[in-house]
C-alpha cells in the first residue's frame, strides 16, 4: 500500500469470462510439462507433479483419484511429511543462528519480490494508460493464493466496487509456475557449479 497511489488503488479491471474448451484445459499440463522438461530438466519432477494434479481434475475422467487426490492423499502426505521431519530434526539442529539467517533471507527474499513485482505492476500501468491496476504486481509471487486474495482485498478496501481477483489470481498462479522454473535453474546452476 506504501507503493501506490490511492489512484492507482481504484483502477478498475473488466473482467469478460471466456469459455474454454476441453481441449486446451486438457493440453495445457501435458504441453506445458513438456516444454519445461525440454528447457529446465531440473524442474520436470515438480512441474510434473502440479501439472497431473491439474490433469486429473480438468479431465474428469478419474474423478474419485481427483477427488482422493485434494482431499485424503494431500492430508496423509502433508502429515507424514511433518512426521517424518519432524521426528528426525533435533532442536539443536534447527533452533540455531544458522536457521534463523535462512528465515531471514527468505523474509527479505520474500518482501522484494513483492515490492519488485509492485514496481512492475506500475510500470505495466503507466504502459497502458492507466488500465492495469499495479497492485497486480504485488499478486505475481509464489505465495498461492493469500498474494492474490491479499491484493484483491486492498483493492476492495478502498473501492467496494473494485472487483480485481481474477487478474491477481491469474498473476499468483503464473508466479507459482515462474517459481518452479526459477528453481529448477537455480538447482541447474548451483549443481554445476558444485560439479553435482
Amino acid at each position: 500500500k506504501l507503493l501506490t497511489t490511492k489512484k492507482e488503488r481504484l483502477i478498475q479491471m473488466e473482467y469478460t469470462p471466456k469459455p474454454i474448451s476441453k481441449r486446451t484445459l486438457i493440453f495445457f499440463p501435458v504441453v506445458l510439462t513438456l516444454v519445461v522438461g525440454l528447457l529446465v530438466p531440473e524442474a520436470t519432477p515438480l512441474i510434473s507433479m502440479l501439472m497431473l494434479g491439474n490433469l486429473l481434475k480438468v479431465t474428469g475422467v478419474v474423478d474419485r483419484l481427483s477427488n482422493a487426490a485434494q482431499n485424503e492423499i494431500i492430508n496423509i502426505a502433508t502429515l507424514f511429511l511433518g512426521l517424518a521431519i519432524g521426528a528426525t530434526m533435533s532442536a539443536a539442529d534447527f533452533l540455531n543462528w544458522d536457521t534463523g539467517k535462512i528465515m531471514l533471507l527468505g523474509l527479505f527474499a520474500f518482501a522484494l519480490d513483492t515490492v519488485a513485482g509492485l514496481l512492475f505492476g506500475k510500470l505495466m500501468s503507466f504502459v497502458s494508460g492507466g488500465k492495469i491496476n499495479p497492485l497486480i504486481g504485488a499478486a505475481g509471487i509464489s505465495a498461492f493464493p493469500m498474494a492474490g486474495r491479499l491484493a484483491a482485498k486492498t483493492a476492495n478496501d478502498e473501492d467496494p466496487n473494485n472487483f480485481i481477483l481474477m487478474h491477481a489470481m491469474g498473476a499468483n498462479t503464473a508466479g507459482q509456475l515462474g517459481s518452479v522454473i526459477a528453481g529448477g535453474i537455480l538447482l541447474s546452476v548451483v549443481s554445476k557449479i558444485l560439479g553435482f
